[in-house]
């Protein structure tokens, strides 16, 4: 098989020498601004855009030396975008945070006053989208969203940049940090990457939770009560989502702690699963949000340096199982691929 030349340079852009994807992840729009009012003490709104790119910029400058790539937003992000490290390729989001409250559905929008083209144009090596999406909405629903992500994949393809799929799964009615939640996700999540990795999406890389609730794993450090599954029914649901996918995939950190993560990634390792890597957000930095809200800036900085820079290492030490990306591809090497 072989890839278009700029969907190749991309990957090579946003990955290690390896082929593995060891990004850090800082588009958080809505949720960062919210958690900042709230240590803070302050009303959302009275957050402002300086203290949104004050905060990203200092994220891309601590952490993209030990980063392949940084995904970020082209509303705040652009202007932090340019402190990272030589190192370190760029992702942009081309969604809006959040998704359409307006009808049912979790419905998602682009930002209005970009494309892929803008986008591109921006310094972008490649472009994510986000989807909320369950395989057990109504059929007209996930119609909607089907056609949403091909238009989107069909942009990438024309623009020849590559296209980086997230979704993050749900089911209306049920708590997703709850155990009822914990027992449909594996569903959830392998029918989602099987669906996505069929051809008319057009995407190159999966951004996917992982099949399981780790706060339910039995026999887990972070399992702290009742339990939704062993720890060998966990396996075999990351080996049943991992079968799933027939494009590269690499797993999100979904909000949880780095300790939490970290013990997810040797799971997914003790499954032998073929993930590419990581694009990993909150699980690096939101412990520094009560930090940067209350002390300011210099002393946020300093905690990234010392706290920041420990968990991001964490991640990367757990990235030694991972394989390359393009290895899917039943490629020895990425330029086997042009």
């Amino acid at each position: 098989m072989r890839l278009a030349p700029g969907k190749l340079k991309g990957l090579e852009k946003v990955s290690t020498s390896a082929g593995v994807i060891a990004a850090a992840a800082m588009d958080q729009r809505g949720s960062l601004r919210k958690a900042i009012a709230k240590d803070r003490g302050i009303d959302p709104h009275a957050v402002t855009p300086e203290m949104m790119s004050e905060f990203k910029q200092a994220v891309v400058r601590v952490l993209t030396p030990h980063a392949s790539a940084i995904l970020l937003d082209p509303e705040y992000g652009l202007q932090p975008s340019r402190w990272r490290s030589s190192n370190a390729g760029l992702l942009l989001a081309y969604e809006n945070s959040g998704y359409d409250n307006t009808r049912p559905g979790r419905l998602p929008d682009l930002l209005e006053n970009w494309s892929v083209h803008r986008l591109k144009e921006a310094g972008a090596d490649c472009v994510k989208v986000l989807l909320y999406y369950t395989p057990f909405d109504p059929a007209p629903i996930n119609d909607v969203k089907h056609a949403w992500m091909e238009r989107v994949g069909a942009e990438c393809a024309g623009e020849d940049i590559p296209f980086f799929a997230e979704f993050v799964g749900y089911d209306e009615g049920m708590d997703e940090k709850g155990i009822d939640y914990a027992r449909r996700k594996p569903d959830v999540v392998t029918r989602s990457m099987e669906e996505f990795s069929k051809p008319q999406y057009g995407i190159d890389v999966l951004k996917v939770e992982v099949p399981v609730t780790m706060a339910y794993v039995a026999g887990t450090r972070s399992c702290k009560g009742e339990s939704a599954y062993t720890k060998e029914q966990a396996m075999d649901h990351f080996r049943r989502a991992a079968s799933a996918a027939k494009k590269p995939f690499i797993y999100l950190s979904a909000g949880v702690s780095n300790d939490v993560f970290i013990e997810t990634l040797e799971l997914a390792s003790q499954a032998g699963v073929n993930f590419s890597g990581v694009l990993c957000g909150r699980a690096t930095w939101k412990d520094g949000i009560p930090i940067y809200a209350k002390q300011g800036l210099s002393a946020f900085q300093d905690w990234l340096a010392d706290q920041g820079v420990k968990n991001i290492q964490n991640v990367n030490r757990a990235l030694r199982s991972a394989k390359p990306w393009f290895g899917f591809y039943g490629a020895a090497a990425a330029s086997d691929l042009g």
